[in-house]
């Protein structure tokens, strides 16, 4: 994705050197190792192979994908618990309300059933029992709690705005499309798409105006600026935890990115990046050819630097995640000196 979605062959040779070098160090050291287990006895040589073994499933226990389909109503009903029970005697946390609602369907949300498995978790809790007892035989909900943190990490938490002497509590992410400019959106992660090669649409597609300013959703880094055959001028973004990277694509043309923006550079939540286009679909710099501007905005998550590019990386649908955010857009005004458009909320 991060190249318009083309695994470089130059890439592909590189990690076959990669994984044929490691495999020729591991036989190495195993046939060392083999040859000091012989003088030390067969019972050394099977305590050492289970400690090996034991450290290799370690090491490659990462989550592998990811479905995210919790829809707008479990997303804020999970939230509305988490923010309405900050002062009370047991906090709860929205992540684990919506990991547990998610082991007990399977990830699969129909009917009212979710918000049901929300609301008599709330209750068990606030009636005493403790998260650990009550989860302690789900098989699942491990998986679902890991899952949902990598997605939702970070989303929730206390934070001041520096006009402001009190902190506030509730959503610290942003909207991708700042306050006062209307899109529309629909849920179409997973559409086909044909330019170049046949494949699957992986991000959420915000249709509105060229020029909409659009807002980084969470800090982090800049990882990725520049042209995309497939993506237009496009920004990347890795959280502060490494966890997410945010892909916003099809930005403006000639002036897609606020002038000082940079690779490397750390921006906030909330910050202005960049402008709504309609560039892509062309190997050549600079081109419209989008039918229709909108903003291409994405979440891939990685659990292991494998995963970051390539066949194994994971995306997911984040139309309600967007939906979630419309409750929390950032107002911007433009800047007389440098023409940009910046936010007008600062937080500390």
């Amino acid at each position: 994705m991060r190249r318009g979605g083309v695994f470089l062959l130059k890439k592909l040779q590189t990690r076959v050197v990669g994984t044929a070098a490691l495999f020729l160090c591991v036989a190495l050291i195993a046939g060392g190792l083999t040859w000091r287990l012989a003088a030390r006895g067969r019972a050394d040589a099977v305590s050492v192979g289970a400690n090996a073994q034991a450290q290799m499933e370690e090491e490659t226990a990462f989550i592998k994908w990811v479905d995210f389909n919790a829809p707008l109503a479990v997303l804020e009903q999970a939230l509305r618990y988490d923010i309405d029970s900050r002062t009370e005697a047991v906090k709860l946390d929205w992540i684990a309300l919506l990991a547990y609602s998610a082991a007990m369907n399977g990830g699969v949300y129909k009917g009212d059933k979710a918000c049901g498995h929300i609301d008599a978790l709330a209750e068990r809790l606030r009636a005493g029992e403790r998260m650990r007892d009550i989860v302690a035989d789900m098989r699942y909900y491990r998986y679902y709690f890991e899952a949902y943190s990598a997605i939702l990490a970070g989303f929730v938490g206390s934070y001041r705005l520096l006009h402001e002497d009190a902190p506030r509590y509730g959503l610290k992410v942003y909207s991708p499309v700042a306050k006062a400019y209307g899109f529309g959106h629909c849920d179409d992660f997973g559409d086909a798409r044909t330019y170049g090669y046949k494949r699957s649409h992986l991000g959420n597609d915000l249709m509105g105006a060229v020029g909409t300013p659009v807002i980084a959703v969470e800090g982090g880094a800049v990882q990725a600026l520049g042209w995309s055959e497939y993506g237009g001028w496009r920004v990347g973004i890795r959280s502060h935890d490494g966890l997410r990277y945010y892909y916003y694509a099809h930005m403006r043309k000639d002036h897609p990115y606020v002038k000082t923006l940079k690779k490397g550079d750390i921006v906030r939540a909330g910050d202005v990046i960049g402008y709504m286009g309609m560039t892509g679909y062309s190997r050549k710099e600079n081109v419209d050819n989008i039918d229709v501007p909108h903003l291409h905005f994405g979440m891939q998550l990685i659990f292991d630097e494998s995963q970051e590019e390539g066949e194994k990386e994971i995306w997911i649908d984040v139309y309600h995640i967007v939906r979630l955010l419309e409750r929390h857009r950032m107002p911007v005004e433009k800047d007389a000196v440098t023409g940009e458009y910046v936010r007008a909320e600062v937080a500390a």
